[in-house]
């Protein structure tokens, strides 16, 4: 039994959490094996979240006042509830993941931007691609333009190596 000061400790610390956190996200992982509840901590660790365990009554206590009062508070059964910090849809994808090998992981929910997310909501972000991801897709989009110049200019040099004549020209010459 928990005393009244260690309950306090854990809602001062829910509560950070709850205010530090990008994303909330509701899950189940009571039933879930040793090894793999710790692969699913792992993985959300991974992606700069946590994964908690706790009362009902302390989670909605330390989200007293603020934007996941209404997610948090009220709660029935067991729950577990993933705390994004950095990449949200890296968290909801380490969760997903999970889901799809035990049933008993099930994305319930969560709060993102202080917005309440439905669990189709948050299946929808755990199909985003991850931060890393998407910045590999954004500089490969910035450098697209400039390796197909480097690729046409390294073209037209091998072209004159030859002794051919550049394909602008040639293409010049044809035109008239």
């Amino acid at each position: 039994m928990l005393t009244r000061a260690e309950k306090d400790v854990i809602i001062e610390g829910l509560n950070k959490k709850i205010t530090d956190a990008n994303a909330i996200f509701l899950t189940n992982v009571i039933g879930l094996p040793s090894n793999d509840a710790n692969a699913l901590r792992k993985s959300v660790r991974d992606a700069d979240g946590t994964l908690v365990v706790t009362r009902n009554s302390l989670f909605s206590k330390a989200a007293a006042g603020t934007d996941a009062e209404e997610l948090l508070s009220g709660l029935k059964g067991t729950q577990a509830v993933a705390f994004a910090f950095g990449d949200a849809p890296g968290v909801a994808k380490a969760l997903k993941e999970c889901g799809k090998e035990f049933e008993l992981v099930e994305l319930r929910g969560g709060l993102l931007d202080g917005k309440a997310l439905t669990p189709a909501e948050v299946n929808a972000i755990a199909d985003l691609p991850s931060r890393d991801e998407m910045l590999g897709t954004l500089l490969a989009t910035f450098n697209a333009p400039i390796s197909a110049f480097a690729r046409v200019l390294n073209a037209i040099k091998e072209q004159k190596e030859a002794g051919g004549e550049a394909a602008p020209a040639a293409a010049e010459e044809s035109a008239e």
